[in-house]
């Protein structure tokens, strides 16, 4: 275990100083973990790769490559323009709203590989720093996706154990995900209400003629049309039993059918630094899973509280600001898959004394009045978390490689600085919602 916690702390660091590569610190640090922690080998550790994010990422970044390459983002960018007038807060504060709804009904890191590519062109257009839109982009989904099971990975898991449908997550985090939304925007409108664009670039946006971008009209329709149905998949996957990764995969190999592209040249444009990061960072997780510290973590979490039949108010509580702080040190993925089942451990215990199958516990019991919250918790901390840092959440390490790979830099420190505070700020909002809701 110390080998292994002392792994993920040190790359956790290292990353944070930006000393290193990213990539290079991941793959070093899983390299370590399968080597020298016993009992997790070469087997185990790429188990712990989380094969839906990147079969989704991949399948996703060909779309957008071959979409971006038809001149469609170019023309979205143009209109976005247009539309804001050329006015940067306007655009700010479109940008957010659109991404934070979209991510409600796609997953959030969908949401982002379509947003960010027309952010940057727009950034360019506009001539201003596209760093604080991408990370305002990707808050914002991380916020929108917390609304509804199908938003973001934990809450499809979360969803899965405790039997909860769409409309559950809706019903009971959609509202509070309305006013984290709207204190995000108010939180925008200080920081950036008075930013401005040159008149001289305002009005060359304005007079552009946005149909001159499509490049190719009719490999733009065909694009668009395998990309419509590829959206229209991620959000039915659910009812076909389809996993994101597989829609993004199928979607992917139909439109290099259709376009004939060199598939060389193709997967030669794929964020590959990025993915490689993700596995390398998912082994390490992995190795701290397999050695039990999260676990014992989450296991501290819950016994601190001592739950009873009568009242989780508690214990709602300290899942809801646990989960939200680990959730920004450790994906978010791993640290449900290990929290869901000591949750329903926890449910065991109490309602039947520990007498029950814990896998198969009645629904009267997963969904009890009193354990209800518990789980709204567990899903509000874990996906809110993902704002604390630049690894917090998939959506995060997906923007700094679409940045890196544009010539921009996004600092860990840079990213700290703004999502750790709106991280607070969500968190304390969903702690006040539970309590006037749920109690």
């Amino acid at each position: 275990m110390a080998i292994a916690v002392a792994t993920f702390l040190i790359a956790l660091a290292i990353i944070a100083s930006e000393k290193l590569h990213r990539t290079n610190v991941a793959l070093l640090g899983a390299a370590i973990v399968v080597l020298f922690v016993g009992d997790f080998s070469q087997e185990q550790a790429i188990e712990s790769v989380d094969f839906n994010t990147i079969g989704l990422l991949v399948g996703m970044m060909i779309l957008v490559y071959l979409t971006q390459q038809t001149g469609v983002y170019d023309y979205l960018a143009i209109r976005a323009g247009q539309i804001s007038r050329g006015r940067s807060f306007a655009l700010t504060m479109s940008l957010a709203g659109i991404t934070g709804l979209l991510s409600a009904f796609l997953d959030n890191l969908t949401t982002i590989l379509l947003v960010v590519p027309v952010t940057f062109l727009l950034a360019d257009a506009l001539d201003i720093d596209p760093i604080p839109l991408v990370i305002i982009e990707v808050i914002a989904s991380n916020i929108g996706g917390t609304a509804t099971l199908i938003g973001d990975p934990p809450n499809i898991m979360i969803g899965s154990r405790a039997g909860l449908g769409f409309v559950d997550f809706l019903v009971n985090l959609a509202p509070a995900v309305v006013i984290m939304m709207i204190a995000f925007l108010i939180v925008l409108r200080i920081r950036y209400g008075r930013l401005q664009v040159d008149e001289q670039r305002r009005q060359r946006i304005l007079a552009m003629d946005e149909g001159k971008m499509i490049k190719d009209p009719k490999l733009a329709v065909k694009s668009l049309s395998v990309l419509g149905l590829t959206l229209a998949g991620f959000v039915l996957h659910g009812a076909f039993h389809i996993e994101p990764a597989t829609v993004a995969l199928i979607g992917a190999s139909l439109l290099l059918l259709l376009t004939r592209e060199d598939p060389h040249h193709v997967l030669a444009e794929i964020e590959w630094n990025t993915l490689f990061f993700f596995m390398g960072l998912f082994i390490i997780v992995g190795g701290i899973v397999k050695v039990g510290a999260i676990r014992d973590v989450s296991e501290l979490l819950i016994r601190y509280t001592d739950p009873t039949a009568q009242s989780m108010e508690t214990t709602a509580y300290t899942l809801l600001w646990g989960s939200a702080i680990l959730s920004a040190i450790v994906d978010n993925i791993p640290y449900v898959a290990t929290m869901s089942p000591l949750v329903m451990d926890m449910a065991n215990g109490v309602f039947h004394g520990g007498a029950a199958d814990p896998a198969a516990l009645p629904q009267e019991t997963l969904h009890h009045p009193v354990l209800l919250p518990v789980w709204w918790s567990l899903a509000l901390g874990a996906c809110l978390g993902g704002n604390g840092t630049a690894i917090g959440a998939s959506a995060n390490v997906v923007i700094l490689g679409i940045a890196s790979r544009s010539g921009v830099a996004i600092s860990f420190v840079r990213f700290l600085l703004f999502g750790a505070p709106v991280m607070l700020l969500t968190v304390v909002i969903a702690h006040v919602y539970i309590a006037l809701r749920y109690y």
